[in-house]
């Protein structure tokens, strides 16, 4: 449950008569056309490129830069007889980009061996561990996935051995300070990138394409995923069989739910359905997730922090080997162990979240960041507690634990900050860092942390304005009960896969009154919500505290869902409250 009370109640609008023409030439509901309007749909061929995400409609791989020389180099290998490693992440985008991957060069007949580096042993990102696994197996290329954008050094060192190294990435490089801009084929970088055989990342695409290119926000498995696809010479049949691990891959990382990741995560959500592949069923069974049905939202919730839990808690490598087995049995037992690790997980990661918070209530002073330390936190929770606590308190979080006089940490933000620039603006401070715009992971000396707090607390606050540090609820669109209908609900099924950046539509409502509000199962509250002469059926999930706030009679405004509820046999329209409160009735949000 929101509360209401803390947010900014913000409703998109739009002159009348465009919504009006949206809806004629799309032939929707006013609602709906106010909902692509936010989307950004505004022709009809967007429309129906949003709409119709086939898989026909995917870009071409070798629009990425770095690609073609990648592949070449690649074929090399597979004409030499070389071994080749992939170096994968421990995340769960990292694990799908290293299966990815080494079926892919399976398939071609490469002989292909993979290394996952251990959280706790190895730290993130390719480092001496991976060049050392390469030298002990005799592989004479290095292709990472989901790392190495910023592994300047083992890219080096690897070089001096005589390994080629391929990097592919989609986290943030460093952005180059004027003294260090290079010129690299005839053109000014404005990026230091490792001295690799081929570095693709699509965050090195041309500026005026990063706003509306399809390829511009791939996670770490879509770009395994186009890879693979241009050894395949862009034929999708012989990669299609690989959108199931590049849908876990994208919607692990969070990256925006558009363009390719769209069309990645709606055929990737077919394969996983339909049970393709031994290790996502024997995981969807332990999950207790029925083999003939699968939703966007189990990816994100059931699937994924299991995936994620063998790299929180122990290694990694293993979910590769439950991603790629062609064996139930082997499937079914390592699926079993991941379901075990994520119990311990959520133990682990609660008992430091309530020190965190015990913590944080000594000590915080509101400067702008949240920065807290302590010795024994597990490494591998430390991430999930940062972007808990951000979220509770709205600032951005840097979570470290010590050991040996080295503090390792994990940073969520919040949408107005780029954590990665204020990290960048740190780097002299830092021993790494490496990340995205909203999530980062970054090392320091323990004497430095005081330092650090100080540095990221003020540039923070020199960068973001006092309403940045309030919350948004943003809503799609006003309507009316009446507005709501078993159409518009149809309507909205349109837009999935839901997810970040392509969020479920949030509509409000004005002046309603409750009808019949009671308490159910636990702490829920339920009621029909009435408004010119028209009800519906309201779910709040976990708003039992405000029944005495709508049984008092005044009217209220709500932020809610508009779903369909299965029940007992039946289908019926239902709202799914996200906030309420009190009848704004001059209030112009």
């Amino acid at each position: 449950m929101l509360d209401a009370a803390a947010y900014r109640w913000l409703v998109n609008k739009t002159n009348p008569e465009y919504v009006n023409y949206i809806s004629k030439i799309a032939s929707v509901s006013l609602p709906f056309a106010q909902v692509l309007i936010n989307r950004g749909i505004k022709t009809s061929d967007h429309l129906d490129a949003f709409l119709n995400p086939h898989i026909d409609r995917i870009s071409d791989p070798f629009e990425l830069p770095g690609i073609i020389t990648a592949i070449d180099r690649i074929k090399e290998a597979k004409r030499q007889g070389e071994r080749v490693l992939v170096h994968g992440d421990y995340d769960a985008d990292g694990v799908t980009a290293t299966a990815i991957m080494i079926e892919a060069l399976g398939q071609m007949g490469i002989d292909v061996c993979y290394f996952i580096p251990d959280r706790i042993s190895h730290g993130y990102g390719f480092g001496e561990a991976g060049i050392g696994k390469a030298k002990e197996i005799g592989a004479n290329l290095i292709i990472t996935v989901d790392c190495g954008i910023t592994s300047f050094d083992a890219v080096s060192a690897a070089s001096s051995l005589g390994i080629d190294v391929i990097i592919t990435d989609h986290h943030e490089p460093i952005r180059a300070q004027s003294s260090e801009l290079r010129v690299i084929n005839e053109k000014r970088s404005e990026f230091l990138l490792p001295e690799a055989i081929a570095v693709i990342n699509p965050k090195l695409l041309d500026k005026s394409l990063l706003i509306t290119h399809n390829l511009s926000h791939l996670s770490g498995a879509g770009v395994a995923f186009k890879v693979a696809l241009g050894l395949f010479e862009n034929r999708i049949d012989y990669a299609y069989n690989l959108l199931d691990l590049a849908a876990i891959g994208t919607g692990a990382d969070v990256v925006p739910v558009i363009g390719d990741n769209r069309i990645i995560i709606r055929e990737g959500i077919k394969l996983i359905q339909s049970g393709e592949r031994a290790g996502i069923r024997a995981l969807k069974e332990v999950s207790g997730i029925r083999q003939d049905f699968f939703k966007t939202s189990f990816l994100y919730y059931i699937l994924i922090p299991r995936m994620n839990a063998a790299g929180r808690m122990a290694n990694a490598t293993d979910v590769v080997k439950l991603l790629t087995t062609k064996s139930d049995i082997e499937a079914e037992e390592l699926a079993r162990w991941l379901n075990d690790l994520n119990s311990k997980r959520q133990e682990i990661e609660e008992s430091v979240y309530n020190e965190a918070l015990r913590m944080l209530n000594s000590v915080y002073n509101d400067r702008g960041a949240i920065v807290l330390a302590s010795e024994g936190w597990h490494p591998g929770v430390i991430g999930i507690v940062a972007s808990r606590i951000a979220e509770k308190y709205y600032r951005p979080a840097f979570v470290f634990t010590v050991k040996d006089g080295v503090a390792k940490g994990s940073a969520r933000s919040i949408p107005a900050f780029d954590i990665h620039y204020g990290l960048t603006q740190c780097r002299d401070t830092l021993r790494r860092f490496g990340g995205h715009k909203q999530a980062a992971g970054l090392s320091l000396s323990s004497d430095d942390i005081d330092k650090f707090s100080e540095m990221i607390s003020d540039i923070i606050l020199n960068t973001l304005s006092e309403d940045d540090f309030v919350p948004a609820l943003n809503i799609d669109a006003a309507v009316s009960i009446p507005d709501i209908s078993i159409e518009l609900i149809n309507e909205i099924a349109k837009l999935e896969p839901f997810g970040y950046g392509n969020e479920e539509p949030l509509f409000g409502a004005r002046g309603l009154e409750a009808i019949n509000p009671r308490i159910v199962g636990n702490n829920h509250l339920k009621m029909h919500l009435r408004q010119n002469g028209r009800s519906i059926d309201t779910i709040g999930f976990d708003f039992g505290s405000l029944l005495q706030t709508v049984e008092s009679g005044s009217l209220f405004d709500a932020a809610f869902l508009t779903i369909i509820n299965e029940w007992d046999g039946g289908k019926f329209m239902q709202l799914n409250l996200r906030a309420i409160r009190p009848a704004a009735v001059n209030n112009q949000q």
